[in-house]
């Protein structure tokens, strides 16, 4: 499957702003089942991009911006050539230590109430692949997907009291259970194509992989309750969301500021995938 995505953030100021620095995290890498065929991150304001990897081995770009603007935007165009591998992910960079991906967060750290949700969906399950399996299915039947209800720093446990949230909320819980359990988890940000067709969306994607024995890491999506397919575009992992955000930043000045994101990912139009087996 090839996949374009097109993602847009716009910044506007009341007053304007005179000092921004943004951290991005909108560059997939290449690995199993994922080959990124073209990229590009355009910044309205001159500046220069200044490329590293993070420990998890997520690409970040970074800029710093001074003067006086009342506008910015960052846009990432990108093509990926995706493959179905059931979920499992290799091939991917991997230098930290499993234990690690036990440790919570303020982000993911479980409650009473998840933890004892994490015991009872996964007893009597056979395998720790079947477990995880039937917490993202428990879980789907316990949250509702709800737009609006909930913010970037919203916890875990809170949207799991309160039984709604976006996929970032889903994404959370889940990895809070996982590791309550003693299987080590992480967060993943990316993109999903969605199956009526192309949608301009507020924001990209988020899910959990969870780390099974024999198999490696495996993307579980809790918000829709399936494994990663190659509908998915696998772009960052981290602990939590504040560490794979696709762009975080600090700005001075800039009063009342308004920010609008538009995302779409959907499949590349034949005839461009034609011309392009053609060269």
């Amino acid at each position: 499957m090839r996949i374009q995505v097109s993602h847009a953030t716009t910044y506007r100021y009341a007053s304007p702003a005179k000092y921004v620095m943004q951290r991005l995290r909108l560059s997939p890498r290449s690995h199993d089942g994922q080959f990124v065929r073209r990229q590009r991150i355009e910044v309205s304001e001159d500046c220069r991009l200044t490329e590293r990897e993070d420990a998890f081995g997520n690409v970040i770009h970074t800029f710093t911006l001074t003067g006086n603007f009342e506008h910015l935007e960052v846009a990432v165009d990108l093509e990926v050539e995706t493959e179905d591998t059931g979920g499992i992910i290799r091939g991917q960079v991997e230098r930290l230590p499993l234990p690690l991906y036990l440790r919570e967060t303020d982000l993911t750290e479980p409650d009473e109430a998840m933890l004892a949700f994490a015991r009872e969906a996964t007893t009597g399950t056979a395998s720790t692949l079947d477990g995880m399996h039937a917490l993202m299915n428990s879980l789907r039947e316990r949250m509702t997907f709800e737009v609006g209800r909930t913010e970037a720093a919203t916890t875990a446990a809170l949207a799991f009291r309160h039984g709604h949230g976006v996929c970032q909320d889903f994404a959370h819980v889940f990895i809070g259970c996982a590791r309550s359990l003693g299987i080590p988890a992480r967060y993943v940000s990316g993109y999903l194509v969605h199956p009526d067709g192309p949608v301009d969306q507020e924001a990209g994607h988020a899910w959990a992989e969870a780390y099974v024995e024999d198999l490696g890491w495996v993307g579980f999506d809790p918000a829709n309750g399936v494994c990663t397919t190659e509908a998915y575009v696998r772009v960052a992992a981290a602990l939590d969301y504040l560490g794979a955000a696709p762009v975080r930043g600090v700005q001075v000045g800039g009063l009342e500021e308004a920010m609008a994101v538009t995302v779409r990912a959907h499949l590349a139009e034949p005839a461009a995938q034609q011309r392009q087996q053609q060269q």
